[in-house]
């Protein structure tokens, strides 16, 4: 698969078939390419919590808030939920601030669940004190985000956000998921020759 492949199928799924299990031996070669990615001043700040064990994958689902645009969904049912998570947390031990290093390596880990034909949704809506409680995890790691990860059970397409602008996702009546993105003209600035690479 090409690069522009991986990037175009690794979408955000939030349905998956919960039933196919993925190993932690998979998690940890998915950490492994956070872990390569870069990282700002080389620091190195993220540690990752990993969870495939339905238990503990119940606590994780219950402290995370799904889908913000869609208003009447509150999440995957039992059936549909992640088969697995990778907490991205931030050691403040090492540094007080993490810049953009979880989402550099959250894109890696979801490029490496893509060519595995997995699929996962990136999620920053986390009751964080109460899922750190939990887990027992200790102060001194910051909960960043939250990479679930599944096979997925939906269809994502891309389409072009139409002359009213808007870039709300959104399901048809078929439940597939459309992500409405600007076209590439719209989001090339201060270039005299942007037309012509289109």
């Amino acid at each position: 698969m090409s690069i522009r492949e991986l990037v175009t199928r690794n979408r955000s799924y939030r349905r998956f078939f919960q039933e196919v299990a993925i190993a932690r031996e998979t998690l940890v070669e998915l950490v492994d390419l956070g872990r390569l990615s870069a990282s700002g001043q080389n620091l190195q700040p993220l540690k990752y919590f990993l969870s495939c064990e339905p238990e503990t994958n119940a606590v994780v689902f219950a402290h995370l808030a799904w889908a913000g645009y869609l208003k009447d969904w509150p999440g995957p049912p039992e059936g549909e939920r992640p088969a697995a998570y990778i907490l991205v947390l931030g050691d403040k031990t090492i540094s007080p601030s993490f810049g953009c290093d979880y989402g550099i390596a959250a894109q890696s880990i979801l490029l490496g669940a893509t060519e595995k034909g997995l699929g996962g949704c990136i999620v920053g809506s986390i009751g964080r004190s109460e899922l750190r409680a939990a887990l027992n995890l200790p102060a001194q790691y910051e909960i960043l985000i939250a990479v679930a990860l599944g096979k997925p059970k939906e269809t994502v397409v891309l389409d072009t956000v139409g002359p009213d602008g808007n870039i709300r996702y959104w399901r048809d009546e078929a439940g597939t998921h459309h992500v409405p993105k600007r076209p590439l003209e719209e989001v090339i600035v201060g270039s005299e020759s942007a037309n012509s690479l289109l």
